[in-house]
């Protein structure tokens, strides 16, 4: 069980597989420092999201940010170190950097920049870390870790309010070239002139004939 005066320890590890933390804490048993688990955390690296085209040193502060939220009922308001094999971890807090992502995460973890120490240290150390990281936890409703995907993942929406004029103006544009014109009567949809298409010129009227011609209206 935790106790909460007593400060923890995170050893966090990411991979190309997945994310993981074992969150430890020493205490005092029979008299002694006892350094053991309190709790452990893993998840998949999210396919669908651009954590997959993540680098390494990327990937390893993401593990930071996402073991931040998913134990802040553990971490916060106490002491805790963080323990990485990740030199950029370290630098995070006070790395110079343009990348929208490290800015961002940055801004979150301020919040425990006075009771967060990043320690980094040799893998070896990173046993069970490692292992969680590697074997994680399926990205599924069953783990407590869980992060929702997005199935229909939207980039962007663009709204635009234009007049009937400039719709007409493209359709005036169409008379400017005779061919573009005839096919575009030919494709409407009250078209009743079937001889028109002997209008065209021979290459128009092969590609007409050919159905490579559509009208997207």
């Amino acid at each position: 069980m935790p106790y909460w005066k007593l400060p923890f320890k995170g050893y966090i590890d990411a991979c190309g597989e997945g994310l993981s933390n074992a969150l430890h804490q020493t205490q005092i048993i029979k008299y002694k420092p006892v350094e053991g688990p309190i709790c452990f955390i893993s998840r998949q690296i999210n396919s669908i999201e651009a954590e997959a085209r993540y680098g390494a040193s990327q990937m390893e502060c993401l593990c930071l940010v996402w073991d931040l939220e998913k134990l802040h009922h553990y971490l916060d308001g106490t002491m805790f170190d963080v323990i990485t094999d990740c030199n950029a971890v370290k630098s995070l807090l006070n790395m110079n950097t343009q990348n929208r992502h490290l800015l961002r995460w940055q801004i979150y973890i301020e919040e425990y920049r006075g009771n967060m120490t990043i320690v980094h240290k040799f893998r070896n150390i990173h046993k069970d870390s490692d292992g969680l990281s590697i074997w994680n936890l399926a990205n599924t409703p069953e783990n407590p870790s869980l992060l929702p995907q997005e199935e229909h993942h939207i980039e962007g929406i663009c709204v635009t309010n234009i007049g009937t004029e400039f719709f007409n103006k493209v359709k005036e544009s169409f008379k400017i070239d005779k061919n573009v014109h005839i096919i575009c009567q030919i494709l409407m949809k009250d078209f009743k002139d079937p001889s028109l298409s002997s209008k065209l010129d021979e290459v128009w009227k092969r590609e007409y004939d050919e159905g490579r011609l559509h009208l997207l209206d």
